[in-house]
């Protein structure tokens, strides 16, 4: 009921191609945390984020904020350009002349 629209199946990526190894600010993480006598298990995941198949996190964070932006300035100037157009086909009643 409802389920194949041709998209295709989801491949789940094994979890130990992931290394914190792999990774030297993880790795200087875990060293910061192994002189406190800590130890993360999970660090592991985040080890994804420094993947150059996903760029660096500015280029994520420019990504995120700036998203649309294009469109949402042209939005932004084609309200204008249409207020002033109203502006000069019905001009408003107010004078500005003393009360």
């Amino acid at each position: 009921m409802g389920g194949d629209h041709g998209h295709h199946k989801y491949e789940v990526p094994d979890y130990r191609i992931y290394k914190i190894e792999d990774c030297p600010k993880l790795v200087k993480v875990q060293k910061a945390l192994a002189q406190k006598g800590l130890k993360d298990p999970w660090l592991r995941n985040e080890v994804w984020r420094f993947q150059p198949a996903f760029k660096t996190e500015g280029y994520r964070a420019r990504l995120t904020f700036f998203r649309g932006i294009q469109w949402g300035f042209a939005a932004f100037l084609a309200t204008i350009a249409i207020e002033k157009v109203w502006e000069t086909m019905s001009p408003s009643d107010h004078s500005h002349g003393h009360h």
